[in-house]
């Protein structure tokens, strides 16, 4: 049974309206109501928790105050490339209505946990991207703007077999939220408080991967710091498939972030290259998980985060190996840096086999920026601050050299310097 109390402010007429306002069909309206229905039965996502510690409280937020279903409003920018159908929700339906009902909630099950059962009755933005079998498509992006009190937004990739394409999604505030700075007049973490000018941004995505697709989706947060966010992404990888996902969290107040990849077909690849940066008294729970169920299956997750000023990390990392998963690859590394002796990072890194015929690692490592390094770049007449900055970019510099899309990677390398000064 959930410990969160529904929003007051819920209803199924609500619900009606959102779905009325967007002239959907009648199976998504059920779907949304099915959804909400459930909401009473569904608990919170599950958190890392240690004997008296539970390392991420999501049982602190206030739904209810967060939560403005009717009132949601964004600008977003799509971008396509020849072949490739990179449409709104409302237009995928009109344009494909089968396909749409038949992917919608495959991948994640609207009713999987009670953010995923919310998100799912409420959300009004999203995108359906939609490769054709045999096309090949880059330059496909969707940047983002979240301007009103709480968005919720789902986005579907259907990658037809022997099809190929690159996502960059990006999320922001607009020039209507508030600019507030990190942290709680009061001192208390960012879990148990909500304050009146709180936001809430939910985002699920659904990546189906057929036989011999690639698709590889990065996606960058950077949300401003009275927000709370929550995002599951989720790939079913199909024979001879490949989905890389890349996952950039710089913003928000709390994060709580899941990307994962679930390799069905035999033969299929996923690598899951996350970076994070907290300052302030951000907090971030991100996870990255993979399932392998098909013969011959490979995974690389690689994950790195700095944390400067009261900032706090969780990291979670699963390879979950199948009965039936034959020949499988599977390595996982996550390093964090900390700036400040009041940061603080948990790591939690696991190994499910049961199967035998695996070759898997794991590791994580937290520390501090190396004295030794610092001194020498001192020494060399660069100042304290450059020196560690240049130690900063440097300790990112594993995961940018994973990240094949350029955009990307110098979005990024962006955020961090603008963070670094």
């Amino acid at each position: 049974m959930s410990g969160t109390q529904l929003p007051a402010n819920l209803s199924a007429e609500m619900v009606q309206e959102i779905s009325e306002r967007r002239d959907e069909p009648e199976w998504l309206l059920d779907a949304r109501l099915e959804a909400l229905e459930a909401l009473d039965d569904l608990d919170l996502p599950d958190v890392i928790k240690t004997p008296g510690r539970r390392w991420t409280n999501l049982e602190a937020l206030d739904f209810g105050s967060l939560v403005d279903p009717l009132n949601q409003a964004d600008e977003t920018e799509r971008t396509s490339d020849e072949g490739v159908k990179v449409l709104t929700f409302a237009e995928a339906i009109e344009e494909h209505p089968d396909l749409i009902e038949e992917s919608f909630g495959s991948t994640i099950d609207p009713t999987e946990n009670y953010l995923t059962a919310l998100s799912a009755a409420l959300f009004t933005t999203g995108t359906v991207v939609y490769v054709p079998e045999g096309v090949d498509a880059e330059d496909v992006t969707v940047r983002a703007e979240m301007s009103s009190r709480s968005l919720f937004s789902h986005t579907l990739v259907i990658a037809e077999k022997s099809s190929s394409v690159t996502i960059l999604e990006s999320i922001e505030s607009g020039e209507g939220a508030a600019q507030s700075a990190s942290g709680s007049a009061s001192g208390q973490s960012p879990q148990d408080t909500v304050d009146a000018e709180s936001r809430y941004f939910s985002n699920l995505v659904e990546i189906d991967a057929g036989e011999n697709a690639y698709v590889q989706y990065g996606s960058l947060q950077n949300l401003v710091a009275d927000t709370y966010s929550y995002a599951l992404k989720r790939a079913d990888v199909g024979t001879y498939g490949t989905v890389n996902w890349i996952e950039g969290n710089l913003g928000s107040r709390l994060t709580r972030s899941d990307v994962e990849s679930d390799l069905n077909g035999d033969s299929a690849e996923t690598k899951i290259v996350g970076a994070f940066f907290g300052h302030g008294d951000q907090h971030f729970d991100v996870n990255a998980r993979v399932r392998h169920h098909g013969e011959n299956t490979t995974a690389d997750l690689v994950t790195r985060g700095v944390l400067d000023d009261e900032a706090r990390s969780v990291y979670e990392g699963v390879q979950d190996v199948g009965n039936d998963a034959w020949n499988t690859s599977s390595y996982q590394r996550e390093n964090t840096l900390m700036l400040s002796d009041d940061s603080e990072a948990d790591a939690s890194p696991k190994l499910i086999i049961h199967n035998h015929d695996t070759e898997a690692s794991h590791s994580a490592t937290v520390g501090q920026v190396d004295q030794e390094d610092l001194f020498y770049m001192i020494s060399r007449s660069i100042g304290p601050t450059r020196a560690r900055n240049m130690l900063v970019e440097g300790f990112f510099v594993p995961v940018l050299e994973e990240i094949a899309v350029d955009e990307f990677r110098e979005d990024l390398q962006e955020l961090i310097a603008a963070r670094l000064e």
